[in-house]
């Protein structure tokens, strides 16, 4: 083996040396720092203790080391309770988490929905269907509100009359009739005039029309009078 063989081989040794050296004083400074630390907190942790215990004895309390001993004991028994309340705690934390931008997006979606709705003008409507209700609130008695539970079944029977295909055809032959006469200029009509237009088809049918709705309507009368005896 050369001489420089050997140099190299020792230079090695030199370097692995110092990395060791290197390794054993950080350590060291490290225990160091710890038991620095420790001393810091040690003295700290006196501190609080007799500031506990000062401040504790001018409020009059007095701490019982069964009790503290007991609750100490209930706290390590209770470790797994503890764990399974901060599991449910972190997995509350996630689903709200999970669920505030699903809650976020059904706010605004329901933001935009109002939105929509007032620009439609269903808001001025139901704002203006309140004033209604108001009036018709302020205008009709706890009485007439119970008057009309009693007698709303024969007025939707009316309105269900009202509203069939046929009867609403009538009605709406009558308005069409009533729109296109015209009630500045109507004629006058002589004694005559109109027993001569009261032989016609459509005044002849008229009449019949009269005379057939009277008659059911006095009999319809007569028998609702009779049902309610």
């Amino acid at each position: 083996m050369t001489e420089q063989n050997i140099q190299l081989q020792i230079d090695d040794i030199n370097k692995k040396l110092d990395l060791i050296l290197d390794e054993v004083y950080a350590q060291k400074q490290n225990r160091e720092s710890m038991n620095d630390l420790m001393a810091d907190l040690s003295i700290v942790g006196k501190d609080v203790f007799q500031n506990t215990v000062v401040q504790l004895d001018k409020a009059g309390v007095e701490l019982d080391g069964e009790t503290l001993a007991s609750i100490g004991l209930r706290f390590l028994q209770n470790l797994d309770n503890i764990n399974n309340l901060l599991e449910i705690l972190e997995s509350a934390n996630d689903f709200v988490k999970d669920a505030s931008p699903i809650v976020h997006q059904v706010g605004l979606t329901a933001i935009q929905k109002v939105n929509e709705l007032d620009q439609k003008g269903y808001i001025e409507f139901f704002k203006e269907l309140t004033n209604v209700l108001d009036n018709i609130i302020t205008h009709f008695s706890i009485e007439d509100v119970r008057e009309l539970a009693e007698k709303i079944v024969p007025i939707l029977e009316m309105v269900k009359e009202i509203t069939q295909p046929d009867m609403l055809e009538s009605v709406h032959n009558a308005v069409v009739v009533y729109k296109n006469l015209e009630t500045d200029d109507i004629p006058e009509y002589s004694i005559w005039k109109m027993m001569k237009e009261m032989n016609s088809p459509e005044m002849k049918k008229g009449m019949g029309f009269i005379m057939s709705f009277l008659k059911n309507l006095t009999a319809q009368q007569i028998k609702s009078k009779q049902e309610k005896k």
